[in-house]
């Protein structure tokens, strides 16, 4: 249960945000640096070798549970990809062997478009020239359902799904993305939320009696509150498309947050598989991370620390061929609190 947004600023700056939510057990996500040169290795069903290849961009991301998946980054061009959950629609191909050289595993595939890809224009066309096949996860017992928003620095964003084993590629000119179903029936499913409005309702004189609305937001009746990923859809795209104006990336920032904050999930209410392992979790959103593609920064902050820290990746020397690197997203798991009390 994730959800992902698009704002832009007057200057040009393209800023994704999303929530990462995991209901079951902490991912224990750290921060990755991915260097230019590194090579990464597919391991497929079996014990069978897949794709393997080296980065042809540096990376800043988050992984999970300690493996080398990146769920979530930007690469030093500016193209952000996010991973979030899809289940019960994600369908792989079966790897073949004559063609486990091209084969990766779906959690492979976010490294490998970040690593290897700059626009979205690059983005299909590495599709085109990999399979991405069923690896089942032991955390989780199967191959993880997953789909994929890429965004580059100009604006244009697509989702990647995989339906009947097949990679379906849609526009995502709205910037929004959840969960299931597919992308193109939340779509569809807007059509029954056109009558929604930032504006307040007109009063309405019925007989002798005026009906005025009770307060400001009446122009919104009807958007959906649960928590399932139509309704979160429906209210993403409202709220993204009502944002207040900003002029910079870093100003949007302040907005992104804003509106993911709207999204945040209460332990117990996220989705997951396997058992109840929630001790030291304080909410089912682990964490939200947001993305300047312009000016090359990324924030986030998490459940135990709602202070935002920053990593700037024009900082960063990504030349270097050395191991990945990986920090602690929390160094205490705990809320840094600024202490104003009066001394009087």
């Amino acid at each position: 249960m994730c959800t992902g947004i698009i704002l832009r600023a007057r200057d040009g700056a393209v800023v994704f945000g999303r929530t990462m939510e995991w209901g079951t057990y902490d991912l224990n996500s750290r921060l990755v640096v991915v260097p230019r040169g590194y090579e990464f290795r597919s391991h497929l069903e079996s014990g069978m070798a897949g794709l393997t290849w080296q980065s042809r961009y540096g990376v800043v991301g988050l992984d999970a549970l300690g493996r080398d998946y990146i769920l979530d980054g930007m690469n030093e061009k500016g193209l952000a990809v996010n991973l979030l959950y899809h289940p019960g629609y994600a369908e792989y191909q079966a790897a073949r062997p004559n063609s486990l050289a091209k084969s990766l595993g779906p959690l492979d595939l976010p490294q490998y478009l970040l690593t290897m890809s700059a626009t979205v224009d690059e983005v299909r066309e590495a599709l085109a020239e990999v399979q991405v096949v069923s690896v089942v996860e032991p955390a989780i017992g199967i191959a993880p359902p997953m789909h994929l928003m890429v965004t580059e620095t100009s604006g244009k964003a697509i989702v990647i799904e995989f339906a009947e084993g097949e990679v379906q590629v849609y526009d995502a000119p709205l910037g929004v993305i959840t969960n299931a179903p597919t992308y193109d029936w939340h779509i569809t499913n807007l059509r029954n939320y056109v009558n929604l409005s930032p504006l307040a309702l007109p009063s309405k004189k019925i007989e002798d009696i005026d009906f005025a609305p009770l307060g400001a937001g009446s122009g919104m009746i009807g958007l959906p509150g649960d928590f399932t990923p139509p309704s979160r859809f429906v209210r993403a795209v409202a709220f993204t498309q009502t944002a207040r104006a900003t002029a910079t990336g870093p100003e949007t920032f302040y907005e992104v947050f804003r509106i993911l904050d709207n999204f945040n999930l209460p332990l117990g209410s996220g989705e997951g598989t396997g058992s109840e392992q929630t001790t030291g979790m304080r909410s089912s959103t682990i964490w939200t991370t947001v993305y300047d593609t312009k000016n090359l920064v990324m924030e986030y902050h998490t459940m135990h620390n709602r202070r935002v820290r920053q990593v700037d990746l024009k900082k960063i020397d990504f030349s270097k061929p050395q191991a990945l690197v990986h920090m602690p997203l929390d160094q205490k798991k705990e809320q840094d609190i600024e202490i104003v009390t009066p001394k009087m």
